[in-house]
């Protein structure tokens, strides 16, 4: 068969003819092999989810852990110090409440959470604290477990009654709840007590009574064995007199070797002290308010030591520690007078007529201060102090002076 012209030699299988269009277009892709059974697998799925969920929470979990971490540590609102008081009984999300509420820290939440973290529910401490400024989360946290509260101070000075030091207490505004009932004379011990807020008037009060019992339990274990002092109460009840009678702390042991002396005399002398009468006046009240009068002297009450032998039924006034060592080992003198010297001390004697030249140069002394005169400093004997009655002045409290 002869080849004709526009025919091709056909030498393979025959094809479709593309137009100029088709032509030009990209071939399609040949289809993908068969899935093998192994691919279809469900236990394969499965474990591919599970290692896909892993890596979400591992990427959660770590950018978590770094926002909370900067939360914890970045500086908070407070701008700043501020005391704040965390009330007993406060668990892990009040006391987050609370400190968010007063400004301190910017999430209750984060406070919560690192309490849960570092596993300290327990150990968090009530009471009040000052926050610094600018305090993080993590240092708000540190500071309650720490439980360095902020300490308050209350100074009781020596000589004063039990309810002068009830009413010092009720004054308190730090202080909390109500006092029972006024305590004994004389079972207080003045001094200088630190507390916290929150702290109780009755749990001052149980305070000052354990460390009287103390200390009077050690000064009397060392008293001087001639005392004429029977017990303990004894020597409380001359040591607040002595702590009235004076306000010179190096003057109480010779103040007290004064009483001392009196009460040892072969015919015991009165002791004739000031501030006896004007307890047996006013009782716990303390000060009287105006000079003693000649009437005051010779009005009788179980505390007037002009008219009593010996000591009075009960101190009038809680004395301090040095008052009762000072008694316990008094001065050893022969002095049995002291009258004011006009330098706020007093001058001692052994005899009444040099007490009467002490007690007539007082005179001259308040005279020329124009003030009103006075004698005796509550000391004198019988004869004497009722020369100098009229113009006798009260000697008093030692806390008032």
């Amino acid at each position: 068969m002869s080849d004709t012209p526009g025919n091709a030699p056909q030498n393979g299988p025959r094809q479709a003819m593309k137009s100029p269009r088709a032509a030009l277009e990209p071939e399609a892709a040949p289809p993908p092999p068969p899935a093998s059974r192994h691919a279809r697998n469900q236990w394969v799925v499965i474990g591919n989810l599970i290692i896909t969920i892993a890596l979400v929470v591992l990427v959660g979990g770590m950018a978590g852990f770094l926002y909370f971490n900067q939360a914890l540590t970045a500086p908070g609102p407070l701008q700043q110090d501020r005391a704040v008081f965390i009330e007993r009984g406060s668990n892990a999300e009040t006391i987050a409440q609370t400190l968010e509420r007063n400004g301190v820290i910017n999430s209750a939440l984060i406070f919560s959470a690192a309490v849960q973290r570092y596993g300290v529910r327990n150990d968090l401490k009530w009471g009040e604290y000052l926050f610094p400024k600018g305090v993080s989360t993590a240092e708000a946290l540190a500071i309650v477990l720490e439980g360095k509260a902020i300490e308050y101070r209350i100074t009781v000075p020596e000589g004063l009654t039990s309810e002068q030091i009830v009413g010092r207490l009720r004054d308190n505004d730090v202080l909390t709840g109500e006092i029972a009932r006024i305590p004994r004379e004389g079972s207080l011990l003045p001094d200088t007590y630190r507390f916290t807020r929150g702290t109780t008037r009755q749990q001052i009060v149980d305070m000052m009574t354990r460390e009287q019992q103390r200390r009077l339990q050690e000064i009397w274990a060392r008293r001087r064995p001639d005392l004429p002092l029977r017990t303990p109460e004894e020597l409380v009840t001359l040591a607040s007199i002595v702590e009235k009678e004076t306000g010179k702390a190096e003057e109480r042991p010779r103040v007290a070797g004064v009483f001392i002396n009196r009460l040892t005399l072969p015919r015991p002398m009165r002791l004739q002290s000031d501030p006896t009468i004007i307890y047996g006046i006013v009782g716990g009240r303390g000060a009287l308010g105006r000079p003693i009068s000649q009437s005051d002297i010779q009005r009788l009450t179980p505390y007037n030591t002009y008219q009593i032998d010996g000591l009075p039924p009960t101190p009038i006034g809680n004395p301090g520690r040095a008052a009762m060592e000072a008694v316990a080992n008094p001065a050893r003198h022969r002095e049995l007078f002291f009258v004011a010297d006009g330098t706020g001390g007093h001058a001692f004697a052994e005899t009444l007529e040099q007490h009467n030249r002490n007690v007539a140069n007082w005179r001259r002394i308040e005279r020329e201060r124009g003030e009103a005169a006075s004698t005796g400093g509550g000391t004198a004997p019988p004869a004497a102090a009722a020369d100098a009655a009229p113009a006798a002045p009260a000697t008093p409290p030692r806390a008032t002076r």
